[in-house]
């Protein structure tokens, strides 16, 4: 049967990985029965038999024979004079079945209806890997590095799904190359026109979470259960852990001994930073616990406004802000909490407030989002730390070191 190829298309529909013969055909039935409406006006008197497996199919066109000079609508009847060039004995008021040659449809026809097929059958597929990917949100998966680009990675699965990897799902410290197996979270599904749009995440806290349930059988078998987990992805990282059995304790058994079981979790994180406490639904308790390594002396909360004043000795400070003020940071985050702190015995120290008429305002505002508010506070500090809290340039910080140095060299 002469089709233009479009038969030949019919080799790689039958192929495709998420088309079953029933709902082929359907898509197929229908496009042909679309283009006959286009061409005749109408396809209630046309057959359509399809045979995929094989790669054909046939079309007949069913019509009454009528006298030659009575023919109103030239889709449904036919005169006797054509009925009888099919068949010598036709009479009048017989039906006749033609078959419909597609090269007869003409090829611009045929051309548009083999891109209505290809079109039909990819948003078919869209479908399905949309579905498919939806219910997969929050859970790891792998696929394979195919692209990359300044501000994204474009993967491929096993199945050929392409998946999207942009920079802030990234962690900083990772480096990629073509053909690498990378490990993430589906973070989001979204449709595009009819193409799925998914999104892989390795920065996503629910990645961390998911990690320690695929590596640590505790809380895979929920005798763990991960209550929250807050991320500076490559940087640091807290996780709250509590357990339903009072044998068991949950930070031990996902830390491991000598960190054994923590450390393959680690380095999938590029050396991420992770401190894993016990959770407790005592505020006070989990607020000291989110502030290791730091011991705390006391703390004031604020339940309605969700503010805490820690207090600790001077020596401790440094470690509750954390490198960079990451620790002070997660652990409110972790906590729901603003947390500030202070030091206690600290009676030589000057608050920075008293150095207004010799450092700018905007320079001690800074400086006080960082969670300093003291001379000492300040020069307890590194130079490139205190770059990395602050907007603050080296020249601006070494000046500020030495207003607050001659305070304490008097």
């Amino acid at each position: 049967m002469e089709n233009l190829a479009l038969i030949e298309s019919f080799s790689e529909f039958k192929n495709e990985k998420f088309i079953d013969r029933v709902t082929l055909m359907s898509i197929l039935e229908e496009v042909f029965r679309n283009t006959l409406k286009r061409k005749y006006g109408d396809d209630d008197n046309f057959d359509i038999i399809i045979n995929p497996d094989k790669g054909d199919l046939e079309i007949w066109r069913n019509r009454v024979v009528v006298k030659d000079d009575a023919v109103e609508d030239e889709n449904q009847e036919i005169t006797l004079t054509e009925a009888r060039k099919i068949e010598p004995d036709f009479e009048v008021g017989e039906d006749v079945s033609e078959e419909v040659k597609l090269v007869d449809l003409g090829r611009r026809v045929v051309l548009s209806l083999r891109q209505n097929l290809v079109s039909r059958i990819h948003e078919h597929d869209n479908g399905i890997v949309y579905k498919q990917f939806v219910d997969l949100i929050g859970e790891i998966y792998t696929a394979e590095v195919h692209h990359i680009r300044h501000n994204v990675v474009i993967l491929l699965d096993d199945e050929g799904n392409e998946l999207i990897m942009p920079k802030d799902r990234q962690i900083p410290s990772d480096f990629y190359r073509k053909g690498d197996n990378i490990r993430g979270v589906i973070e989001s599904v979204e449709l595009k026109g009819n193409k799925p749009s998914i999104v892989l995440s390795r920065t996503s806290p629910k990645f961390l979470e998911k990690l320690f349930e695929q590596d640590i059988p505790e809380v895979f078998d929920g005798l763990i259960s991960v209550k929250k987990v807050v991320r500076i992805p490559g940087e640091k990282a807290k996780v709250a852990v509590d357990s339903y059995d009072d044998r068991i304790d949950p930070v031990g058994a996902c830390v491991g001994m000598k960190g054994s079981r923590i450390h393959g979790i680690v380095r999938e994180l590029g050396n991420e930073n992770i401190d894993v406490i016990n959770y407790t639904s005592n505020i006070q308790l989990l607020i000291t616990r989110a502030l290791s390594p730091a011991k705390i002396s006391s703390l004031k909360i604020n339940e309605e406004k969700k503010t805490v004043e820690a207090f600790m000795d001077p020596e401790q400070v440094s470690k509750a802000i954390g490198r960079g003020g990451h620790n002070i940071r997660l652990a409110g985050q972790l906590t729901g909490y603003e947390i500030d702190v202070y030091r206690e015995g600290a009676e030589e120290d000057v608050e920075l407030t008293e150095f207004s008429d010799e450092i700018e305002a905007w320079v001690l505002e800074e400086l006080k989002k960082a969670g300093l508010d003291t001379a000492k506070s300040v020069l307890e500090q590194d130079v490139e730390d205190l770059m990395k809290r602050t907007d603050l340039e080296e020249e601006t910080i070494l000046e500020i070191r030495k207003v607050l140095s001659a305070e304490f060299s008097e």
